[in-house]
């Protein structure tokens, strides 16, 4: 008498699926009552089987300290032939992504992040206003650098609002990256 299909799966690091559909294909033979010898089992199952029919071996316990992401949940449910690991790494990935949002949620709730919309928007009035003082300041201050340099007050105002021009065009074409 051996183990079970379902011992010898964790004995193997796979799915008692992939250890049915071994018996089936007859990469392994089971004992007339059902269970598996394992030693056989380990021998027949690495000469009948190819390395891409190798089962892809579960994740390692991790450690609290280290949190888990979406790819650490492992490959997707089309990732082998066997395909016994899908819902486990579905539920993986779905917890962590569970986990992801909440603490998302409650950096929000802290007030540790800012909505992007809103973000963007401040920083245009912001950039719009600094613009608005720019193309005024020619206005207010040629008249008294004309009296105190002797020259042509319409002269003084046009050449500083050529140069404020200038000065905010060249400001313009910088192009913010937002990721």
């Amino acid at each position: 008498m051996g183990i079970s299909i379902r011992a010898y799966g964790r004995h193997r690091g796979v799915s008692d699926t992939a250890v049915r559909k071994a018996i089936t294909t007859g990469r392994i033979t089971a004992l007339p009552d059902g269970t598996i010898d394992a030693a056989r089992a380990d021998v027949e199952w690495a000469a009948n089987t190819t390395s891409a029919q190798a089962p892809v071996p579960r994740p390692a316990a991790r450690s609290r300290a280290a949190p888990m992401t979406i790819e650490d949940a492992g490959p997707g449910p089309a990732s082998g032939p066997s395909g016994g690991n899908s819902y486990a790494q579905a539920r993986t990935a779905n917890e962590v992504l569970k986990a992801q949002h909440h603490k998302l949620r409650i950096a929000q709730l802290r007030g540790e992040l800012i909505d992007r919309q809103q973000a963007v928007g401040q920083v245009f009035a912001l950039a719009r206003a600094e613009r608005d003082a720019w193309l005024n300041w020619p206005a207010r201050i040629s008249s008294m650098l004309a009296a105190e340099l002797g020259i042509d007050p319409h002269a003084m105002h046009v050449a500083l609002e050529r140069e404020v021009r200038q000065h905010l065009s060249e400001l313009g074409d910088f192009v913010a990256r937002l990721e």
